[in-house]
């Protein structure tokens, strides 16, 4: 097997730029091959940051709460992230449309690249759909969701590490949950053969997967287990695959990036954490006595809140990081592509 192409990679923070300005919350980041980006924006919709860097908010309207509140105390902070229109997970449906997970209104939505949205489920086996996180369409052009949780504020379930998220898929028009009993599911990404779903579970904290099983009754997710380490050493938010296999993330708060080999092993990346504040909210974490104040001192400066990872650029070798607390993308280029998106033709 050739050298996996991350060893002994670090990320020169010398050779970070940046694309985008006076952006709120962007989470997750879409990258198209023209070098189009499309970032979530708290605003309540899109930014669509063009080749050149100009941009454009995408929305029906424009929800000025989040831009201005204030999050200097821990009941501000959680009140800033807990309430309104919070657009997380984006996805292209297969006429180009975007999907919208809205982490803010418990809603998967979908959006035209005029504005336009229409909510798509609200709703799952009768009750409310809870805090969807992540929206992810496979080559079957079936479309992957995950929640989080159902307990409102959010910030309780992460805090006492409440195992109730799950993963649902429409098919055949249906949305149904194919599994369930999660540390506060966050990201999903197929590996390259479509054969496993990676699971980001955030309060884990770790990464899980299960084996993608096709049948006559419509797909199933089976053999759950752990990849990688146990304990990630922070909360894992965004993952990408590269051509290699190997696994990237984010774990918010501590602000790393991070890679699992095909073989599990964690690869360090990039550390741009306050190292007093990621100890304490690791011994938090490791005690159950997470707090908002804990959370809010615990964030770097390249992408506050390190969120998402996204490859890009015409040959898949720009790596764009996304963040909860940024106003900006910091983007760098990586030794190895990412592994193609269902949308990139």
């Amino acid at each position: 097997m050739p050298a996996n192409p991350l060893r002994g990679f670090a990320v020169d923070r010398a050779q970070i730029r940046r694309i985008g300005h006076d952006l709120q919350r962007p989470e997750c980041i879409l990258a198209e091959p023209d070098g189009t980006l499309w970032s979530a924006d708290a605003r309540g919709g899109v930014m669509r940051i063009a080749p050149d860097g100009t941009q454009r908010f995408i929305g029906q309207r424009a929800d000025a709460r989040f831009g201005s509140a204030a999050a200097g105390s821990s009941a501000a902070l959680e009140h800033k992230f807990t309430t309104g229109t919070l657009p997380n997970g984006l996805a292209f449906a297969a006429n180009g449309d975007i999907l919208i997970s809205n982490f803010g209104t418990d809603r998967l939505e979908v959006m035209t690249r005029g504005g336009d949205t229409r909510v798509l489920y609200d709703r799952i086996d009768g009750r409310p759909i809870g805090k969807v996180n992540f929206v992810l369409r496979d080559s079957k052009d079936r479309i992957w969701i995950t929640v989080s949780t159902r307990v409102n504020p959010w910030t309780q379930a992460a805090a006492s590490r409440v195992q109730d998220g799950c993963i649902a898929v429409v098919e055949r028009g249906v949305l149904r949950v194919v599994a369930e009993g999660f540390f506060f599911t966050n990201e999903i990404r197929l590996d390259a053969r479509e054969e496993w779903l990676y699971i980001v579970e955030t309060t884990g904290p770790h990464i899980s997967r299960m084996r993608v099983v096709e049948g006559a009754q419509g797909v199933a997710l089976t053999d759950r287990e752990v990849f990688g380490p146990a304990h990630l050493g922070g909360y894992p938010d965004g993952i990408a695959f590269d051509a290699f296999g190997n696994l990237w993330c984010t774990l918010v708060m501590v602000d790393q990036l991070i890679a699992l080999t095909p073989e599990g092993e964690r690869l360090l990346l990039l550390d741009d954490g306050n190292p007093q504040a990621s100890q304490a909210l690791l011994a938090h974490m490791a005690a159950g006595t997470v707090t908002a104040e804990a959370m809010l001192a615990a964030r770097g400066t390249l992408a506050p809140w390190m969120a998402s990872v996204t490859f890009g650029g015409p040959d898949l070798r720009t790596v764009y990081i996304g963040s909860l607390m940024g106003t900006s993308i910091p983007y760098f280029r990586s030794p190895v592509a990412g592994l193609p998106m269902v949308h990139w033709k």
